[in-house]
């Protein structure tokens, strides 16, 4: 081998030792979906996702660029290479596992109704049976109420964002709106418009997508997802924003076996340590 070819081949080496995304990420979640993301007075995005997102920068010791866009938009983005992955509360699903890969989950996620304030207490789905009710364009709470239409006889009504939905239900537009359990406590206590109705329990959690081909990138956020779950992060977190201390045993505080999301599509069972080694 001539000096010329060993000079390259140390460099090749060198190269190849560098992490991979030394230089960062770039990732994406909808700027409107309070408290997760939501325009703050000094005129950024703030949120529980946006903190979580800072996180995982802070424990791996590189940049997150953050780009805020509608909901119906990431995941085509995402796919097209726009982003490394997005950090918006997804909730992991049979179709959706199908085209992504997902993390573990970092938290629960019910579903849950808001209604005009003074309404009575309704319980159960049966309880909006032939309501018009609010919902954001492409979230998974437009397909849960698209798919139960026919048996409730609801309407359905989708916004390009949470925000407007729940301002048709405060202007009298619509009878209620859907959104993740999180969402719809936000909304209420921060509109006295509105009351937080019922909540549905749906067995599901949010995740992070990624591009099915990039195992690499969503094995090791996943494996920071376990130490901020053990390190106490997760609970400030959720009480900063939620007002909730988080129960033993939840999702947002219990890692998850393996990498992924157990029993859907990209799970892998691999056993490892939690560890806040990166």
């Amino acid at each position: 081998m001539t000096p010329k070819s060993l000079l390259l081949s140390a460099a090749l080496t060198a190269l190849a030792a560098i992490p991979a995304h030394a230089e960062g990420y770039k990732v994406a979640l909808d700027g409107t979906f309070a408290p997760h993301a939501m325009p703050s007075l000094s005129g950024g995005v703030e949120g529980f996702n946006i903190d979580l997102s800072a996180a995982i920068g802070e424990k791996l010791g590189v940049p997150m660029e953050m780009v805020a866009a509608q909901f119906s938009g990431l995941i085509p983005a995402l796919q097209a290479g726009t982003y490394d992955f997005l950090v918006a509360p997804t909730t992991v699903t049979e179709e959706r596992a199908s085209n992504l890969l997902f993390s573990e989950g970092f938290m629960d996620t019910n579903f849950a109704f808001t209604v005009p304030a003074g309404t009575e207490a309704m319980e159960g789905l049966d309880a909006f049976k032939g309501k018009t009710i609010a919902v954001n364009k492409g979230s998974v709470y437009e397909s849960f109420l698209n798919d139960k239409a026919g048996e409730y006889g609801w309407e359905v009504v989708a916004y390009g964002t949470n925000t407007d939905a729940v301002e048709a239900v405060s202007t009298g537009r619509a009878d209620a709106n859907l959104a993740g359990a999180t969402v719809s406590a936000w909304a209420a206590k921060q509109n006295p418009r509105i009351d937080l109705s019922y909540e549905y329990p749906t067995g599901l959690v949010w995740a992070f997508p990624f591009r099915k081909d990039d195992v690499e990138t969503r094995d090791k956020i996943d494996a920071v997802l376990e130490c901020l779950k053990t390190d106490g992060t997760m609970v400030a977190l959720s009480e900063k924003w939620f007002g909730v201390t988080p129960t033993e045993g939840t999702t947002i505080v219990t890692p998850t076996p393996g990498y992924g999301t157990p029993g859907f599509d990209g799970y892998d069972e691999t056993a490892h340590e939690v560890s806040c080694d990166f």
